[in-house]
């Protein structure tokens, strides 16, 4: 049970970061008012870094700034720091 619970929470995170995502590349090409990176890097924080890093490539946005391109990578190892913590804590404990 508690799996699905995890498993819907990054589903709906990743969803809802990858809009957020698009929707700011959407508004880059109409020249509209930008979402702030911060409020991205927030979405990547909260679980969201699994749809987007992966969307930086697909429609190719915000993959040649280095600065957004550097704290997306180092939120990524956190989540995958955490998740190896995570894994030794539960499996070899």
């Amino acid at each position: 049970m508690n799996l699905i619970i995890i498993f819907s929470y990054f589903l709906v995170v990743n969803i809802f970061a990858a809009l957020v995502f698009l929707s700011d590349k959407h508004k880059a090409r109409k020249n509209k008012k930008r979402v702030n990176e911060k409020t991205l890097h927030l979405w990547e924080l909260v679980g969201g870094v699994f749809f987007i890093i992966p969307f930086m490539y697909l429609i190719r946005h915000k993959n040649k700034k280095i600065s957004y391109f550097l704290v997306s990578y180092f939120i990524l190892a956190l989540w995958i720091m955490f998740f190896v913590f995570l894994r030794e804590k539960l499996f070899f404990n």
